[in-house]
This record gives structure tokens, C-alpha cells and sequence, in this order.
């Protein structure tokens, strides 16, 4: 299976053939979709970025936990980031709302650290917010020679059954998408000691 990945001359961005397709289950896919629409009226949806980065996972995990970069990285957006503890730097079980400005629409959600194995994953999944669910997935795999492949698995479950699909294909999802590969870009400059880029 191939996925989209940046390479260390630069960010670079490629497209997989499913990274963006709806996950369906059922072994009939048009008839799973269907069900997914009339029968739960929801949509899943998932993103998938994998960005080389010339730093350990270490460093890489630390970074991605750090909410001042989070917002730093994603500025353009005007994003708030509040942690339930008061430090900038999340662990197992914090919560974090976010605050921040898309398609010209200010948007809310708190996500919760439901999983944590320093320095290789963790996962935030949505407490609150405006979907129906959201789970994101970090992955961070050790390379010889000192350099971590990273892996961003940003899934959505949309409700609205075939409007919201309409949504996830045609808007939110390429979005994301964009969100995501700037997010990795910031965190790779600053990961390899450069100053992250400004748009």
C-alpha cells in the first residue's frame, strides 16, 4: 500500500489512491456505504500523512505533544489551544480544547490522550466538537541511521449520512489534509533545528 510521505529535500506531499477514501467494512463496498449513510446516517472519512523527518522519535513525540507548537504551526487558523492541566505539553489522559477559525467559522472541539507509549505513539481522540468522532493517530518509527518516519492518521466519522459524505470528499477532507501537511512541515523544520516557515 502505498501512502503520501515527504522526503528530507523538502516537503513533498503525495497522494495515495485510498488515504482518502471512506472506510467501509462491508464486504460490498456501494452496499456498505449505503448502510453507512441511510442506516447509521454517518460517513467515516480518514487522512493519511507519512513525512521523514532527520531527527529521533524522541524529540519528534515531544514536539507534537507541545500545544504552543501546535498553535504555532497552525497560526494562519488563529488557533487557541487550552490544556486541562495548564502545562503546554500533554500526557496520558489529558484533555485539550481548541479554538480556532475554518472556511470562516469558529469551531471548538476538546480532545482526550486516550493512548500514550513514549516515544513511538500516541492517539487523541474528540471529547467534544463538531464531529460525530474523530481519532488521530501518531505513529513514530525508529530508522537506521537516526532518522523517524512519522505517520498521521487523521480519521472522521461525519453525520448528515450522504451530505456529510459529500462534505468529507469534496471539502473537509482535502482541508484536513492541508492542515495535516502543514502541521508535519512545522514540526519537521523544528524537529531538524531549523525555524519553522511562515505563510
Amino acid at each position: 500500500m502505498h501512502f503520501p510521505y515527504s522526503v528530507s529535500r523538502g516537503w513533498e506531499a503525495k497522494t495515495s489512491p485510498v488515504a482518502d477514501e471512506p472506510q467501509v467494512t462491508d464486504p460490498y463496498p456501494l452496499v456498505g456505504v449505503a448502510n453507512q449513510h441511510w442506516q447509521t446516517g454517518t460517513v467515516q472519512h480518514t487522512v493519511v500523512v507519512i513525512t521523514d523527518i532527520y531527527a529521533p522519535p524522541a524529540v519528534i513525540f515531544d514536539l507534537e505533544l507541545d500545544m504552543d507548537e501546535h498553535s504555532a504551526s497552525l497560526h494562519a487558523t488563529d488557533e487557541v489551544a487550552v490544556t486541562s492541566t495548564g502545562r503546554s505539553t500533554l500526557g496520558e489522559g489529558d484533555e485539550v480544547s481548541f479554538a480556532a477559525r475554518h472556511f470562516g467559522w469558529r469551531f471548538s472541539m476538546t480532545s482526550r490522550i486516550t493512548q500514550y507509549n513514549r516515544p513511538y505513539s500516541f492517539t487523541d481522540e474528540q471529547v467534544r466538537g463538531p464531529f460525530a468522532a474523530m481519532q488521530h493517530e501518531h505513529v513514530f518509527d525508529d530508522q537506521p541511521g537516526g532518522w523517524t518516519r512519522m505517520h498521521d492518521r487523521f480519521t472522521v466519522t461525519a453525520p448528515f449520512g450522504a451530505l456529510g459524505h459529500l462534505a468529507l470528499r469534496l471539502a473537509v477532507g482535502p482541508y484536513l489534509r492541508r492542515l495535516l501537511e502543514q502541521r508535519a512541515a512545522h514540526i519537521k523544520t523544528r524537529a531538524e533545528g531549523g525555524t519553522p516557515f511562515t505563510e
